[in-house]
Parts: C-alpha cells; sequence; structure tokens
C-alpha cells in the first residue's frame, strides 16, 4: 500500500493548528479573555493556611496533575480568615477584584463566596453536606458556577463515637469538643446528641471557637471526669489538630479524631475520609475549569473510603489496652 506523505504532512499540520486551537479557546475562557496574562486562582480558607500546607500542597499536586504549575502557567492568590467567618465576604470581594478566574475554598469559605458571585467558578472541598447549606442543588448536575468534593467528616460523628465506646467502658461522660462558628457542624451536633440520648450515653459538648477557647474546654472536661473525647471536624478544628491532640495527652483523655493527620500528630485514633486526596482532586477539578470545561457539569464527587487509623504509641501512653477486635478494624497502625 502506498502513502502519500504531503498528505500525511498537511494532515498532521491541520490537526496540529486545531488541538492549538482548542487549548487557546480554553485559555480564553479561563482568563476571561486576557492573553497577556496567566489565569488567577483564588484559594481561600476560613481557617489558618500555616496549619494547612498538606492541603495546599495536594492542591497543587492535582493542579499539575492537570497541567498547571503556580508560577509557570497559573498564579494563586492565598487568603485566610483566620477563623474569623466575619471576615469572609470581605476577603471574597478583595479576591475578585484581583480579579480571579476560579476560586477554591473550604466548606465555610463557599457559602460567601457563592453568594457574591454567579460568574466566576467555584470549587470547594467539604467534609459536611454541600446540599444543605445551598452549595449545590444537585451532586450529578450542581449547576451554576460551584463543583467540588465531598470528603466523608461530619457525617461520621456517630460511627466516631460508637468506637470510642468501645474503649471507655460503662456509661462513663464523653466529651464533645464543636466549633461553634462552623455551619456545616451543626448537624453533627445534632446527630452525636440524639445517639447519645437514644443509648442513655452521658454527653459534655462544649463548643469552642478560638485557640483560647481550647485550654479551658480542656480543663471544664477533666473536672468533670470525662473518660473520653470525641473531636468535631471542621477547618478550625483542622487547624488545631496538634493543639488537641496535646491537650488530649496532658489531660490523659483518649480521644477519636475526623482526620487521619490527627493520629499521624500522635492523637490516639482517627475515622474518617481523606482531606488530603480531596484537595488533590479539588486541584484536578479547578485544572479542569481553566482547560474550559463548565463547573455546572463537573459532578461533586463523594469519597466512599472510610479510614480508621490507630496510633499504639498513643495507646501505650495513656495505658489503654486496645481490644484485638477494635485493632483488626484499623486500616492503618502507627506504631
Amino acid at each position: 500500500m502506498m502513502f502519500n506523505d504531503k498528505r500525511i504532512r498537511r494532515h498532521s499540520r491541520r490537526a496540529f493548528i486545531a488541538l492549538l486551537g482548542g487549548a487557546a479557546a480554553g485559555w480564553a475562557l479561563a482568563t476571561g479573555g486576557r492573553k497577556d496574562a496567566l489565569p488567577v486562582i483564588g484559594f481561600l480558607r476560613s481557617a489558618s493556611l500555616a496549619d494547612a500546607k498538606h492541603l495546599i500542597a495536594a492542591f497543587q499536586d492535582g493542579l499539575r496533575e492537570a497541567g498547571f504549575v503556580d508560577g509557570q502557567n497559573v498564579r494563586i492568590e492565598y487568603r485566610s480568615a483566620e477563623s474569623r467567618h466575619a471576615r469572609l465576604p470581605s476577603i471574597v470581594r478583595e479576591l475578585m477584584a484581583v480579579p480571579v478566574d476560579l476560586i477554591v475554598a473550604n466548606h465555610i469559605a463557599a457559602i460567601p463566596a457563592k453568594a457574591a458571585t454567579t460568574r466566576i467558578p467555584i470549587v470547594f472541598a467539604s467534609g459536611g453536606d454541600p446540599r444543605r447549606d445551598g452549595l449545590v442543588e444537585r451532586l450529578n448536575r450542581p449547576g451554576a458556577n460551584v463543583t467540588g468534593i465531598v470528603f466523608l467528616s461530619t457525617d461520621l460523628a456517630v460511627k466516631r463515637l460508637e468506637r470510642l465506646r468501645e474503649l471507655v467502658p460503662g456509661n462513663r461522660t464523653i466529651g464533645m469538643l464543636v466549633n461553634a462558628n462552623s455551619p456545616n457542624t451543626e448537624g453533627e451536633r445534632r446527630d452525636v446528641q440524639a445517639a447519645a440520648q437514644a443509648i442513655g450515653q452521658r454527653l459534655m459538648i462544649v463548643d469552642v471557637s478560638t485557640e483560647a477557647d481550647l485550654e479551658p474546654a480542656f480543663a471544664a472536661m477533666a473536672r468533670q471526669g470525662v473518660a473520653g473525647l470525641l473531636s468535631g471536624s471542621g477547618a478550625f478544628m483542622n487547624s488545631q489538630r496538634e493543639r488537641l491532640v496535646s491537650l488530649a495527652a496532658r489531660h490523659a483523655i483518649p480521644a477519636i479524631y475526623p482526620e487521619r493527620e490527627y493520629a499521624v500528630a500522635g492523637g490516639l485514633m482517627s475515622l474518617g475520609g481523606s482531606i488530603t486526596h480531596a484537595y488533590r482532586q479539588v486541584g484536578v477539578y479547578a485544572g479542569r475549569i481553566l482547560h474550559g470545561e463548565r463547573p455546572g457539569e463537573l459532578p461533586v464527587v463523594q469519597t466512599s473510603k472510610v479510614h480508621f487509623v490507630l496510633n499504639m504509641r498513643a495507646a501505650r501512653t495513656l495505658k489503654l489496652t486496645i481490644p484485638p477486635a477494635v485493632a483488626f478494624q484499623a486500616d492503618e497502625i502507627i506504631e
């Protein structure tokens, strides 16, 4: 069979030009038509960025997977409300004035972002229910300008209570720390209260919203003789994970946390989805949108894997005997 080299070269050239044209169209969509500027992503977090370096790294990894590298073909503007949620609307306006082409936000920060714009795409990472707080109407086709990744966290609070009770004999009081300023953890509080009431479990709920609240909270629980601690979820609690783990160890309170990072920091155990994996997927979604895909047509992805992590070093420090049935269920054991 004979091949026409000239025809092949002409076809290849047309295909290459078409590919460039498609990429340019996506680029124009992402940058609002700015040909002389990099697209800009606003990375917004309600809590501290200093304690979210692992999440930022995961986001950048996902973004790199999608073909974007900060400082090369995209620019990232980082902002934090430092757990002062009243500041979030003004920070969103600040990002819009940059202007940014896309906003990445945790659950709490995504709420004022959505209220502020129907034009700028928003990609969220959430440990709660994005439908309950109006971030999206549907998960499969969210519509509008918002989509995101959901990792299991607040919905597992009752299971964390059950796991903790396996280590706390008798009907002794269990403490629960909850961030009172977090809308996506109110359901978590209600679920645990209902579950505790149904089984006759004594529960002491303590609200915390600033770092200064943590020491008095643990002192109050110690005075009440709590036998175990259920740490609430959310960005603020995650940003204070090392402090929470340290205070639990000081007061010799066995505790269960919502994410693996707490157990890595020395906490006794954690049960929840992977927030790090969620932020990597957020980076992938951000890249796809910058390439021209519509956020409303990207389904909200719910992670299904739940990780139970057990820190045996912490157990030994607390002089706890871990039942074999509990250890057997661990996906990861830290020695």
